[in-house]
């Protein structure tokens, strides 16, 4: 898989590059690209925003600028680009972010990212150049650097060779393993602690009681957040 990241801040993702997982990627036939829009800005002063017409506080990112990164980038244009890849923006009113929406995406072979900053993106981008308006909550940050490495650290823990243990990514939280229920809870040593013990069927090596605790566990947080929902406690 390749996954290139367009932003202003190409220097912020220097740590996640270095996590192992990220390496691991890196070092097979995937490939993971950091792409600076000013490099391809013919503005003065390398300019990528400017004030919004009508009015209002904040900037836009521009579409010509955009439009000349992913142009110089993959030498077409970029209102096509959607045809043979996913292109796509973080931004905050977006598809949320799911464990389905990750296997979409974890089973594409090329992916574009398009990180957004100050009041976002000129819309002309999000409905002539993406395929995806992608969003991690319904919630506004600074850019869109933070929310590409979540969906990025999503998608790379899927690809083959990412994980010392491919199948730590089959039973997690939301996974068609566990029927999209959150995943269930974790013990290790000591066995106990204060007066805070593990779970006697943890410590049976029964399996099958194991699993099926293990199950009605899941289904039970599962329940909860159903009943969180209903109650307005959170939106996801």
């Amino acid at each position: 898989m390749k996954i290139d990241v367009f932003t202003l801040f190409p220097e912020a993702f220097d740590w996640f590059r270095a996590q192992r997982h990220v390496r691991n990627v890196a070092d097979s036939d995937s490939r993971f690209d950091c792409v600076d829009y000013r490099e391809s800005s013919q503005l003065s002063g390398r300019q990528v925003d400017d004030t919004p017409f009508g009015g209002g506080a904040g900037m836009v990112l521009r579409v010509d600028v955009v439009e000349a990164a992913l142009r110089d980038r993959y030498g077409s244009d970029p209102s096509q680009l959607s045809s043979d890849r996913r292109v796509v923006a973080m931004v905050p009113n977006g598809r949320l972010l799911d464990d389905q929406l990750v296997s979409e995406l974890a089973a594409v072979p090329q992916l574009t990212v398009l990180c957004g900053r100050y009041e976002g993106f000129d819309e002309r981008i999000l409905d002539h150049m993406c395929s995806d308006r992608i969003s991690i909550g319904r919630y506004v940050v600074a850019g869109g650097e933070i929310p590409a490495m979540v969906l990025c650290e999503a998608v790379i823990r899927r690809l083959p060779g990412a994980l010392g243990d491919q199948h730590s990514a089959v039973e997690e939280s939301y996974s068609e393993a566990l029927d999209g229920a959150p995943e269930y809870p974790h013990y290790t040593r000591p066995a106990e602690f204060r007066d805070w013990p593990v779970p006697d069927v943890l410590l049976s090596g029964n399996h099958a009681l194991i699993e099926q605790w293990r199950r009605d566990q899941s289904r039970s947080r599962a329940a909860e957040e159903d009943a969180t929902r209903r109650e307005g406690g959170f939106t996801g």
